[in-house]
């Protein structure tokens, strides 16, 4: 099956390096395209700005930074980047894509759940994480760490870019459809409405109560490239039921919830979760937004898979009851089957997970 429109798989994007669509300062990660994206590296070096931008229409951003960063710091060997300020780095991919693909990119799966903002610059964009069509030149990432310090270097890998061809966004009707087919959330009454399915919030707990996570303050660094290699007590306050089934989000707090619908994602298609929907509440629900073909997916040892959700408030504190909604998957077509799905082989942090935090830390 090849369709005229959608994602590109892991074979397609292999094929864009391999014509010159695609360039990188060095060799790929073995494991750095994954079934519908791929892995961006951090370059050398990192400029410490003074405040966000966008470059807008008319400017490179490298003309931005000339005039606000403030000092540049070496990645060679790793450093840190602190709390509360932002940072622009040149990453080693580059493209020149033709005049019929665009591209867009979002935070890992372990940035999200680190609270590590981060955003996908390009020259002259007006928007951020969108390479528009025939874009032809540098990538840059904005990082800006919330709760934890980080120590990252050259090569580390925070965000993920994804190609598509036309628009492969699957309609109401054909949601549903696929639905009653696949069971892509696990409801008796799917609500679809604004493109996508929608996700509700589990704050029964497990077994012990345990209903999440809240990020601890002026905690020692997290190594962005390290696994298990953290406390979980000396970053993470664990959140337990009290009988009530609710949770008040405070503001400027980062908690790590977790949906109460299982996720499927079949091999042919790929979903995205809408960061914040304003119709749901003041928050904003799952930084890292990209579930690959094979999420949740039984044949890739995925049944049960449940998305984990980084959750934050805006302004004023907000009651988040069990059961409520709190965004939506929006799924698209692949235009090729992958080689691979997500899980199998790939060695996937986070096939049939339940309520688990990223992979840098360990519970003992």
């Amino acid at each position: 099956m090849t369709r005229t429109t959608g994602i590109l798989a892991d074979r397609a994007i292999a094929a864009l390096f391999e014509s010159g669509r695609l360039l990188s300062e060095r060799a790929l990660d073995s494991d750095q395209v994954q079934p519908a994206s791929l892995d961006l590296r951090l370059g050398a070096k990192a400029f410490r700005v003074r405040a966000s931008f966008m470059p807008g229409p008319n400017s490179l951003v490298s003309d931005k930074l000339d005039r606000l960063k403030l000092h540049v710091i070496d990645l060679s060997e790793g450093a840190v980047l602190e709390t509360g300020c932002v940072y622009i780095v040149p990453l080693m991919e580059s493209l020149d894509l033709p005049a019929t693909m665009s591209a867009s990119a979002n935070p890992k799966s372990s940035t999200g759940r680190l609270d590590i903002f981060t955003r996908v610059i390009t020259d002259y964009a007006q928007e951020f994480d969108k390479i528009p069509a025939g874009y032809s030149g540098p990538l840059y990432l904005e990082i800006s760490p919330r709760t934890f310090p980080i120590v990252v270097r050259r090569g580390s890998r925070l965000s993920q870019i994804r190609f598509r061809t036309g628009n492969a966004v699957l309609s109401e009707p054909e949601l549903l459809q696929l639905h009653e087919a696949e069971t892509l959330v696990a409801s008796r009454e799917p609500n679809i409405s604004g493109g996508g399915i929608a996700l509700s919030i589990d704050l029964t707990g497990d077994k012990e109560g345990l209903i999440g996570y809240r990020g601890k303050h002026h905690t020692a660094v997290v190594d962005v490239d390290k696994k298990a290699q953290h406390d979980v007590f000396d970053f993470w306050e664990p959140l337990f039921s009290r009988g009530r089934n609710e949770l008040v989000l405070d503001p400027d707090e980062f908690y790590i919830l977790v949906s109460r619908e299982a996720v499927h994602v079949p091999p042919l298609y790929a979903a995205e979760m809408t960061p914040f929907d304003p119709l749901v509440g003041e928050f904003r629900v799952h930084y890292a937004g990209f579930f690959d073909p094979g999420f949740g997916h039984v044949a890739a040892g995925g049944r049960g898979s449940r998305a984990v959700l980084e959750v934050r408030s805006h302004e004023v504190p907000f009651i988040l009851e069990d059961g409520q909604i709190v965004g939506r998957l929006v799924y698209e077509y692949m235009q090729d089957p992958p080689e691979a799905l997500y899980g199998v082989g790939l060695g996937s942090n986070y096939q049939a997970q339940g309520l688990k935090l990223s992979k840098h830390f360990r519970l003992a």
